[in-house]
């Protein structure tokens, strides 16, 4: 049964006393609180189990016959037989300490105080090293968050300095081609930063961090005043004393940064005029620390690597796209003056050339309209997707563009036999576009279905108005020929920049493989679509979607 006057179990020395012989009880519970400890006793097991359910003690002292009333967490002191085999051949878990009994009253004092102070110390480590675990877990956190090695290097000193409240910290890099060459400092409130020479650098640190890090090891040095063993996993400097390089009166630890083989870089932590004793916890979280930051520097250093490169391809590209424009302009003004002098002499009636000459003009008149059409295809390439505010939307009319772009190209379609309708539009739908790429696509478009169709074949050209599941209105214009097509397994590839199909090669079609992919762009940056449909020996047709909306357009 439990005591009469129970005390608090929440108090500091509180303690429960558990045994069945009464008066040991007595005894034993009298010499605890005579040495000031708040004693609740019990003569069962059933009295011991439902003084525990009111709280945890800061010791219990119990027989060693109660053991199975004894589920609780407090620091428990178990009272022996030495002559009783089976007490002394038990082995109970949660058992912290062990006396015989009957206990002398003064021993029993002392083995439990000695056995709070133990668990209160063991706990307060536990709490130190939780609360340490966190703070580097920040300081791992702040490292992956960046992709800057030198923000990366700062989080590593401060995060060090702070958590074990150094003196100073340094971080440096060696010449490797995996991590930048970096270095950090961080020096705690009110002290000044190392002078040169105190900690060892260059071709001596390397030296260090390399050996250290084979090893899997640090390194931690002690002021000369210090005769304390290491902590397992930290070496000593040579003969013991400090290492070389070292001023006498700091207290260092050497960690290694590596990766793969070989080491990366050393971090120095430096306590001034006092020692440090390094524990394992300590130093595992600092080699976790310290492997996070080697990844994160190697990282960030690929990174900065990659975005050079884009960088200097950029650059490339816009040195290519200013050459093009170049190039085309220097083109175009020559050509401008051939096209206008051949004109000329064609549509002259004060000489007029003989039917052969006539022919050799026409002739001309062709492949120097298809350079215009080659020039004006590359100018469109050096400019696509750099400047947008080069499109000027306005409204326009659909089917007055088709018939334009019909009208312009018959000439082209007679030479070679082929026929070119454009269906009657009811309603011709206006548009916000770019009037001059407008007819841009459907230029390409037709001409294209001119070059693929063989004489006698025919180009048909349709549109009409729709309005989608979603409400928006659209505007369908397709282009259909007769032509040779093109196979299933080329059609995903035909708006590929300078991708020609199979059969355009082996037939010696002219072109360059720049018209489809000109004018995918042209429609997408008008938001619209455009689809191709083709059998292969009997035609295709190009199908343009464009939003009737005006909002919609301007978006896009």
């Amino acid at each position: 049964m439990a005591a009469d006057s129970p005390c608090d179990l929440r108090v500091p020395r509180a303690a429960v006393v558990a045994d069945p012989d009464a008066a040991r009880l007595a005894r034993n519970a009298s010499a605890l609180e005579e040495a000031g400890f708040c004693v609740t006793s019990a003569t069962d097991a059933a009295g011991l189990a439902a003084l525990l359910q009111d709280g945890k003690p800061a010791v219990i002292i119990a027989d060693a016959s109660l053991l199975p009333a004894i589920g609780t967490e407090a620091p428990v002191l178990l009272m022996v037989d030495l002559d009783n085999p089976a007490e002394t051949s038990a082995r109970p878990s949660g058992i912290h300490d062990c006396i015989t009994k009957p206990p002398a009253p003064r021993e029993l004092v002392h083995r439990a105080s000695a056995l709070i102070d133990l668990v209160a110390r063991r706990n307060a480590s536990r709490q130190r090293a939780e609360a340490l675990r966190e703070q580097l877990r920040l300081v791992s956190a702040a490292v992956r968050a960046t992709n800057d090695p030198q923000e990366i290097a700062n989080h590593v000193v401060a995060g060090f300095g702070r958590t074990f409240k150094a003196d100073h910290v340094l971080l440096a890099t060696f010449e490797d081609e995996r991590v930048p060459r970096i270095t950090a400092t961080w020096d705690a409130p009110g002290l000044q930063p190392l002078p040169p020479g105190v900690l060892p650098d260059g071709k001596e640190a390397h030296r260090t961090a390399d050996l250290l890090w084979a090893g899997a090891e640090t390194m931690s040095t002690d002021a000369p005043e210090t005769d304390d063993p290491p902590a397992e996993g930290a070496r000593t400097g040579e003969g013991g004393g400090t290492a070389s390089g070292l001023s006498s009166t700091f207290s260092t630890l050497a960690v290694p940064i590596g990766e793969g083989n070989s080491s990366l870089g050393i971090i120095w932590i430096a306590m001034r005029d006092r020692r440090r004793q390094w524990s394992r916890a300590e130093l595992g979280l600092i080699q976790h620390v310290a492997g996070n930051a080697a990844y994160g520097l190697i990282q960030s250093h690929l990174i900065s690597s990659q975005q050079q490169v884009v960088k200097q391809l950029q650059q490339l590209d816009k040195a290519k796209t200013d050459f093009l424009a170049t190039v085309n302009h220097e083109l175009r003004t020559p050509l401008t003056s051939i096209m206008a002098y051949l004109d000329m002499i064609q549509e002259s009636t004060e000489q007029p050339v003989s039917p052969e000459v006539h022919q050799m003009l026409d002739i001309v008149v062709r492949n120097t309209e298809r350079l215009r059409s080659l020039i004006e295809d590359m100018l469109s390439v050096s400019r696509n997707g750099l400047d947008d505010s080069l499109m000027h939307f306005t409204p326009v009319r659909l089917g007055q563009t088709l018939d334009l772009v019909a009208a312009a190209l018959r000439p082209l379609a007679k030479l070679q036999n082929v026929t070119i309708e454009v269906d009657p539009v009811p309603e011709d739908p206006e548009i916000l576009a770019d009037e001059v790429q407008l007819q841009q696509v459907f230029t390409n478009l037709v001409s294209n279905a001119i070059k693929f169709t063989p004489s006698g074949g025919r180009i048909e050209v349709g549109s009409e108005s729709h309005a989608a599941e979603d409400g928006t209105r659209w505007a369908t214009v397709s282009v259909a020929d007769t032509g040779i097509g093109i196979s299933s397994d080329e059609i995903d590839h035909v708006f590929t920049r300078f991708y020609r199909a199979s059969n355009a090669m082996s037939g010696a079609i002219p072109g360059t493989g720049l018209g489809l992919a000109i004018t995918k762009d042209i429609v997408v940056r008008h938001g619209g679509k455009i689809d191709v449909a083709s059998t292969l020996g009997a035609g295709t047709t190009v199908t343009v979607s464009l939003p009737l909306d005006a909002d919609r357009s301007r978006a896009n």
